[in-house]
């Protein structure tokens, strides 16, 4: 079965290379980065094609460069799910995990949200989004089911 995880940077990158072990072998991974992310990609354990997209928006907020950035990558998206060919997607809480997930939701891939170990009340905002958008949307905290009922209980990933 092919899994396409989508890497963030620094804890988001370490998280979803630890569940990528945790998975073990019988899977085949594919990894989405934001192009300018020259660290996570060393930090891949198993091994799988890397593909690079725009990051999705900037610091600044500029809400039409972010919108067009959101297309161009999801577009990018699109061709690396095209190219894969993922059962699922799994991510733990980037924000360029929404366009990827919005493309593979559009293919017909299952989408699978880990929210970061670092939101232990309140989801993120890329948490909030994914928690509409999400077959499978996992927390690593028990207070949180409790604000969100659809989410589930996974524990600690490190």
């Amino acid at each position: 079965m092919r899994i396409l995880a989508v890497l963030g940077e620094g804890g988001h990158t370490k998280e979803m290379v630890r569940l990528v072990e945790l998975l073990g072998e019988g899977y085949e991974f594919g990894y989405v980065l934001v192009a300018d992310d020259d660290l996570s990609e060393k930090k891949i354990t198993v091994p799988g094609p890397v593909f690079r997209v725009i990051r999705p928006r900037d610091k600044a907020h500029n809400l039409p460069n972010d919108v067009r950035k959101f297309l161009v990558c999801a577009w990018q998206a699109w061709r690396a799910v095209r190219q894969f060919r993922p059962r699922a997607m799994i991510s733990t809480g980037p924000s360029v995990a929404v366009p990827v997930a919005l493309v593979c939701k559009l293919a017909g891939v299952k989408v699978i949200f880990v929210e970061t170990g670092s939101r232990v009340t309140a989801l993120s905002t890329t948490g909030r989004i994914m928690y509409r958008l999400a077959d499978l949307f996992l927390v690593q905290w028990e207070p949180l089911v409790a604000k969100y009922p659809r989410a589930v209980y996974a524990g600690r990933l490190c």
